[in-house]
């Protein structure tokens, strides 16, 4: 019989999560998502249950990579097919990332391996967040006509200077000192010890959660040396008002960084990077629960807003079902996305009070 693809247990005093789809880098169907709210739910109500552990595995077992993001394939079926599970998988998956962020016990997230769009949707909301020599942290969703999204607004809004509009207009991945130094992941283990501290965690008595928290983070070591990213570079650009001021500020550039990224802005949906850099400033002044709205609003339109024009569909059928990587994006270029487009995206299409996440606070 096919393993569960979450696998949930109490071992001791911490309830443990394993992400158990390693063929797909454990990208998120709604079954797991479902499965994860069911988890946190239950042992957030359980007072033998001091703290919560999440890991992603990889075909060797445990660890080695968490998770890859949403299972876009499908995605690209069902929306294709006019299947109602597309809304559901969305609204599910935006309520578990704002259940993250408001746990009552310390909530450790393992980023070991690759960590990207979902697989940050569930792990930026962790009270600690662990990543290692492996892990390989991005939100490249520009690169599929899609956006930033599972509470990405929030988080990448809240790093430092203008690396959150650098990281969602660019997708580009970084590793575990440029994650603390981004305000995205607190501390850094070595990979080879995730195995050991797991079952250590697993077989010790703590006084309370913090206790849990407090004796994971002594683990940890210095993430200086792992830290690449060049931040005033960043912020000079990246300030600039719109998408066409900073691509032609660095393509005018003389810097081989500089060329690089605007050659990869030049291969994202042109109208997203124009909806993303909006959706990241807005952010800045929301709470979590608004943002998770907007991307609600969002994600409605990347799907329905332009029949059989969708953006997200175009770059899911190039990257992942044709793999051609050849999306036909629709306005071709930069410069001629008409504002009009961008400011439908971010009109709701319910009434507030009868939105999907009205309930969340």
């Amino acid at each position: 019989m096919d393993q569960p693809e979450v696998l949930t247990e109490v071992r001791g005093q911490i309830g443990c999560i394993t992400l158990n789809r390693p063929k797909a880098l454990n990208a998120l169907s709604l079954g797991m998502v479902r499965a994860l709210y069911a988890a946190l739910r239950q042992w957030e109500h359980d007072p033998g249950v001091l703290a919560i552990a999440i890991r992603g595995s990889n075909r060797e077992g445990p660890f080695g990579a968490f998770c890859a993001g949403g299972d876009i394939r499908f995605l690209y079926q069902a929306a294709r097919e006019g299947d109602p599970r597309v809304e559901d998988f969305f609204t599910e998956e935006y309520i578990l990332n704002h259940l993250t962020h408001h746990l009552t016990k310390p909530y450790i997230a393992f980023m070991d391996g690759i960590v990207m769009g979902g697989g940050m949707g569930i792990s930026q909301g962790a009270s600690l967040r662990i990543v290692t020599e492996r892990t390989k942290m991005a939100m490249p969703e520009t690169g599929i006509g899609l956006f930033p999204d599972v509470g990405g607004g929030h988080f990448l809004s809240r790093c430092p200077g203008r690396a959150g509009e650098w990281l969602a207009l660019t997708g580009e991945t970084v590793g575990a000192g440029d994650a603390v130094a981004l305000c995205l992941a607190d501390v850094v283990l070595p990979s080879q010890r995730l195995a050991d501290l797991w079952e250590a965690l697993c077989v010790q008595t703590f006084a309370d959660g913090a206790a849990v928290q407090k004796w994971i983070a002594s683990q940890a070591i210095a993430a200086d040396a792992d830290h690449t990213c060049d931040f005033a570079k960043i912020d000079h650009y990246f300030s600039l008002p719109d998408v066409p001021a900073i691509v032609a500020a660095l393509e005018a550039a003389d810097g081989e960084w500089e060329r690089a990224t605007a050659a990869l802005l030049r291969q994202r949906s042109p109208l997203m990077l124009h909806v993303v850099l909006r959706q990241i400033r807005r952010a800045r002044a929301m709470t979590l629960a608004e943002d998770l709205r907007m991307e609600r609003d969002l994600v409605r339109h990347c799907f329905h807003l332009r029949p059989g024009q969708s953006e997200t569909l175009e770059g899911i059928r190039a990257l992942a079902v044709d793999k051609d990587r050849s999306p036909r994006w629709n306005p071709a270029r930069i410069e001629d996305v008409d504002p009009q487009l961008v400011d439908a995206f971010f009109a709701s299409p319910w009434p507030a009070a009868l939105h999907p996440l009205a309930a969340l606070a």
